[in-house]
């Protein structure tokens, strides 16, 4: 960790360049700067680190190749700036394996994704998912006809958990239309786990990988590298991998791949006619050029937050964080848990951050079984780990242009705020995550 801390602070970034000294305790002890001055060289008392700072390339700088997209006369249908980007993503990323098509948004990928999985009746009922995860899992599911099943969550991965999911697969059987995972914050799914689950239980599997573009799993290869089944990443304007809007699936079966692509283009095979089931998916030509400019920086960036994410685990060793699978993630925010006695009153802490000028947020909270309109369409499992995961999480800062310095002041004020905050014991004592009163949070 210290020989990558020390790689990035040394580095020259767009903010210029830090050099960062810590105490035994792992505590800022100075920061040196030289360069571009950030906000807290600026003026330490009115310091604004926002939770998120999108930076996707910058059109102003891509007028010739804008210019070139308008001669052309071609702004969507998989036109030629687009098929460029699909061949550069598995060249460059999946190393020449497998296919990829991309989507307006990882919403619709999923969508297809699904429907291309299940079929147009499902055999099933169910999309298996955690509750632990964004809205737009779960609309996918139902736009597609199906039932989200919730399960918990492993209380240090925060990924779905796999003893909760095989006991939902074993007691609903073939009322399990799909297998639906998400790669919690970019965290590294077990994939050959899951591929030997679909197969087990002759369940189609989808993987929503929407934060991963960007993570590296355990063999230090890109999340999703080899699956046979589907994954879904996005490209939204908040990821790591920034655009305006747009996303991207992947796997190594070039026929489905081949399929989603004409159900994305509403359904039309040969002749142009609807063959199957369809929608309109197709990502424009200017959303693809931002996305193929922003390929070229994909390691940097993917780096950069890995550098900043290691530091915050290294100046707030008393917190716990997500407990990360693979080599590398692609770090949207950075999500830590406030102290057990302080549950249920992260919205406070959020308030009170804010006061001090620092961004911060609660990712998947409330969790979707919460949510009114998933209570009214959805069918939830045991939920315990997942409601205490939800009643401390809050995220805090991330972003390319985040530095050390930056990074160590959000730690101390963040520190401060938990210290200095009320708190208030539940009835029935301390809430580990590893004893949980069933039935979650009293």
């Amino acid at each position: 960790m210290t020989s990558k801390i020390s790689m990035f602070v040394n580095n020259s970034t767009a903010r210029g360049r830090d050099t960062i000294r810590t105490g035994a305790d792992g505590h800022i002890g100075a920061v040196q700067h030289s360069g571009r001055s950030s906000a807290l060289d600026r003026n330490a008392d009115a310091v604004e680190i926002p939770l998120i700072r999108p930076n996707p390339p910058s059109l102003s700088s891509l007028t010739k190749e804008l210019l070139e997209i308008e001669n052309r006369g071609i702004y969507a249908n998989y036109g030629p700036v687009n098929s460029r980007l699909e061949e550069q993503f598995v060249r460059a990323v999946f190393k020449a394996s497998g296919a990829c098509v991309t989507v307006a948004n990882a919403t619709l990928g999923l969508m297809l994704a699904i429907k291309q999985a299940v079929g147009w009746q499902p055999r099933g009922r169910y999309a298996l998912m955690p509750s632990f995860t964004f809205a737009a899992a779960a609309h996918a599911a139902l736009w597609c006809g199906l039932t989200p099943l919730f399960c918990d969550i492993d209380p240090e991965t925060w990924l779905p958990d796999a003893d909760a999911e095989e006991a939902l697969l074993k007691r609903y059987g073939n009322e399990i239309a799909v297998i639906l995972p998400n790669a919690t914050f970019g965290n590294c799914l077990d994939l050959p786990r899951y591929h030997r689950l679909s197969a087990a239980h002759g369940v189609p599997l989808v993987i929503d990988a929407a934060s991963s573009l960007g993570s590296l799993d355990q063999y230090g290869e890109a999340f999703g590298m080899g699956s046979a089944h589907p994954l879904v990443f996005s490209m939204h304007a908040t990821k790591s991998f920034a655009t305006a809007e747009g996303g991207l699936v992947y796997c190594t079966d070039q026929g489905l791949i081949a399929c989603l692509r004409n159900m994305g283009n509403f359904g039309f095979g040969q002749p142009r006619v609807a063959t199957m089931p369809g929608l309109n998916s197709k990502l424009s030509e200017v959303a693809a050029l931002l996305a193929l400019t922003k390929l070229r920086n994909l390691e940097p960036v993917a780096e950069h937050r890995q550098a900043l994410y290691e530091l915050y685990c290294k100046l707030l060793p008393e917190f716990t964080f997500q407990r990360m699978t693979g080599c590398r993630t692609a770090h949207q925010i950075v999500s830590v848990l406030v102290p057990e006695e302080q549950a249920g009153h992260v919205p406070e802490l959020v308030a009170q951050l804010a006061r001090r000028g620092i961004g911060s947020g609660r990712y998947f909270v409330p969790h979707l079984a919460a949510q009114p309109f998933f209570q009214q369409t959805c069918v939830a499992d045991d939920l315990t780990v997942t409601e205490a995961i939800a009643g401390r999480v809050i995220a805090l800062p991330m972003s390319d242009f985040l530095t050390a310095n930056e990074v160590g002041h959000v730690c101390d004020i963040f520190r401060q705020v938990c210290h200095q905050h009320p708190t208030r014991r539940t009835r029935a004592g301390s809430l580990a995550l590893n004893g949980v009163v069933a039935g979650g949070l009293l």
